[in-house]
């Protein structure tokens, strides 16, 4: 099976690119060549520019591919250089729980329609990475309905290879007893770790899933709960402030995301205890030894 990856040189992009180079699939991934890789020789990379059609175009006129994961797709014009250019028996988008406005407590699959939502060509720098979200859905499945596809709405990525260093930064607050400021303390969260939204996208080449699908972990958390944890862990209570430097997860309300559609095609999700507490563990150990 030949398999493309648009992003697959960090994060859960490079942890999807291992999962599928072990399945012996071939894999090639599409990079502008400023991140390095491990892989070696066992993909195959392709040097283009993702948000610029021309580069696009040159790059993927004569390729075909089996299954191609769009992880770069922040807008609606990224779909359509991808499916424009790129000929693929199926086409998996990582979308977001953003595209749901607001989220709720058990939000499903339809309670964002991208058939029905107002839809324009964008850029990526047009708007809010959620609404570019939305875009990119639209754009989908209002132009490109006859392919089989899949929109895969994560809620936020967590990881030692996070680069965002949003969890890291509750923690490196406390540890260093830094002022912080959280308007949402006890909005119970939903996350998913890197590891498995690699494997779940992984899953998608055998257990094919077609229209939009939600894929979180089990369980929810709150962020006065990671901050009592690592006060607990270190000695060291979080000073939360109105006048301390606002938190990342700011602004989110309480939501988890419904996951019956997934798990009805044959997918299980880990409990979200199972992995974040040793999660945050790590960055405690780093935060602690700096």
């Amino acid at each position: 099976m030949k398999i493309l990856i648009l992003g697959g040189t960090r994060f859960f992009g490079k942890n999807l690119a291992e999962k599928l180079v072990e399945k012996r699939y071939q894999v090639t991934i599409a990079t502008r060549g400023s991140t390095p890789d491990s892989f070696g020789h066992r993909l195959r990379r392709i040097r283009v520019e993702r948000n610029d059609s021309e580069s696009m175009k040159q790059a993927f006129s004569n390729q075909i591919f089996d299954i191609v994961y769009d992880n770069l797709a922040y807008c609606s014009n990224a779909v359509k250089y991808a499916l424009d250019t790129v000929r693929t028996d199926y086409y998996v988008m990582t979308s977001s729980a953003s595209v749901y406005n607001p989220p709720n407590p058990g939000v499903m699959e339809e309670d964002f329609s991208a058939e029905a939502y107002p839809f324009v060509w964008c850029d990526r720098d047009s708007g809010a990475y959620a609404e570019g979200k939305r875009m990119a859905e639209a754009a989908l499945a209002q132009n490109y309905a006859q392919a089989k596809q899949c929109a895969v709405r994560f809620p936020v990525v967590l990881g030692k290879d996070d680069y965002t260093e949003r969890l890291r930064f509750y923690v490196s607050h406390t540890v260093r007893q830094i002022p912080m400021q959280i308007d949402n303390p006890a909005a119970k969260l939903c996350f998913i770790s890197s590891a498995e939204a690699a494997e779940f996208l992984a899953g998608l080449a055998e257990k094919k899933i077609f229209g939009a699908v939600n894929a979180c972990s089990v369980g929810e958390i709150s962020l006065q709960e990671i901050v009592r944890y690592v006060g607990n862990k270190t000695g060291r209570k979080a000073i939360l402030s109105e006048k301390g430097e606002p938190a990342p997860y700011n602004g989110t309300p309480e939501y988890w995301l419904n996951t019956e559609k997934a798990q009805s095609a044959g997918f299980s999700f880990s409990h979200l205890n199972d992995w974040i507490f040793e999660l945050l563990d790590s960055y405690i150990q780093e935060e602690m030894e700096k």
